[in-house]
């Protein structure tokens, strides 16, 4: 993977938080590399920090050793208007109360470009219009945004990362509280967007089938290691075999899925 391509890279970076006496470690010695125009799941069980590892991957919160690098520089040295020119992240919280139309809420994404009076420009609008066109959400426009299904709602807030114009968006469990239909629709929009724009796509899921389906790297977080490759290449060296800390749950590669046992 040529180094122009990356956009996002961890180099011996350590991962956890800090307690009264001695920092509690989650993961380290963590080395991973994300390249423009790849859509890349994170899995991992429950607790086991994949919300500490994206907060950390994009400057929420520092490391306990070693770097996260965007765009070749460290994250922690860029200034807050600055990463959002070059970092978009959408969370799962639930947005603040509001009147926002689904139109006001996509424009939100151009704040780390407007004037002081936070007023739109051509380029903003246009921005904003190319978004709404790329997730098809025109016929949300005038609706609040509280009018419309946690469906619908997915896709605007990935209409105000896109139009916040970065090369990287990062996504904490956007399929949450979704059918299996609106999680395949969502992700295959991510996979579609990734290759249509460019743009480099991390998202966190507990969907492994939808990410060994449609993603091109999958990083697999369990509880002594931290490992990225392809679907193909993780199944081949048995990556999944121990993402679980079970020994009645175990991946079956030839299946794709994992199976149940001493039921």
């Amino acid at each position: 993977m040529a180094n122009e391509t990356i956009i996002l890279s961890a180099h011996n970076m350590s991962i956890g938080y800090a307690s009264k006496h001695t920092p509690v470690v989650i993961a380290d010695a963590i080395e991973l590399a994300f390249a423009k125009g790849s859509l890349i799941a994170l899995i991992g069980a429950n607790g086991i920090g994949k919300s500490t590892l994206l907060r950390t991957l994009t400057g929420i919160q520092q490391p306990l050793a070693g770097e996260a690098l965007l765009n070749g520089k460290n994250i922690t040295s860029y200034t807050q208007k600055e990463l959002a020119q070059n970092l978009a992240v959408v969370l799962t919280e639930s947005l603040p109360p509001s009147n926002l139309t689904v139109f006001e809420l996509v424009a939100l994404g151009r704040q780390p470009y407007t004037n002081w009076l936070g007023s739109l420009s051509p380029d903003d609008l246009e921005k904003v219009n190319e978004a709404i066109a790329l997730t098809q959400i025109g016929h949300l426009c005038d609706k609040k945004h509280f009018e419309i299904s946690d469906g619908q709602l997915q896709k605007v807030l990935i209409a105000r990362a896109l139009a916040q114009n970065t090369p990287l968006i990062v996504l904490d469990e956007p399929t949450t509280h979704l059918d299996l239909l609106h999680k395949v629709n969502l992700i295959r929009l991510l996979k579609k967007l990734a290759q249509e724009t460019g743009k480099c796509i991390l998202y966190s899921t507990h969907d492994l089938d939808l990410a060994l389906q449609l993603s091109d790297e999958i990083v697999v977080m369990s509880q002594n290691l931290i490992v990225q490759d392809t679907p193909a290449n993780l199944i081949k060296n048995k990556a999944f075999d121990a993402l679980f800390n079970d020994d009645g749950i175990r991946f079956d590669a030839e299946k794709g899925g994992f199976t149940i046992t001493g039921i």
